[in-house]
């Protein structure tokens, strides 16, 4: 199984607002830093707004912050967004399948137990344990820390 290049970038878009934190992210930074198209970027987080995972702040110094905490969010909730199908096997989609087996195959049987397993790994790791090197990942991504000073002192 491969996860889409929506699921991937939907979860660098998270990675990044966590490590912003507590600052806004800019959808046009995240792009740079990822290479990712904007206009790409702005389709993909539309569902992330719609459902929580992302919140937008308007205004001239607007931007885009995890809608909910970051040990909150886990990586299933985020692929569960970004992909569409998640069969393994034409028996999975239901429907017209060309299987004398479909009714008596464990085949099928095995790969939605192995979903499952794959599921529960997901619902394990969150933006927050990906984000864990704060200080390599703000370095990766171009942040650096003096640009939060301002965002710190504001804060006290």
């Amino acid at each position: 199984m491969r996860l889409t290049r929506q699921s991937s970038y939907a979860i660098r878009a998270l990675i990044y607002c966590a490590v912003n934190e507590p600052g806004l992210s800019r959808v046009a930074d995240i792009a740079r830093a990822h290479a990712i198209s904007e206009l790409f970027l702005f389709k993909l987080i539309k569902p992330l707004v719609e459902n929580g995972l992302i919140a937008t702040v308007r205004g001239r110094h607007g931007g885009i912050k995890l809608g909910r905490p970051a040990n909150e969010i886990t990586l299933l909730d985020t692929i569960r967004l970004t992909e569409d199908n998640f069969a393994m096997a034409e028996c999975f989609e239901g429907g017209d399948v060309n299987c004398p087996l479909v009714d008596a195959c464990d085949v099928n049987s095995a790969l939605r137990e192995a979903l499952a397993a794959f599921f529960n790994v997901l619902e394990t790791h969150t933006i927050a344990d990906l984000a864990n090197k704060r200080r390599s990942l703000r370095e990766r991504l171009g942040l650096r820390y003096e640009d939060m000073e301002p965002v710190l002192v504001a804060m006290n």
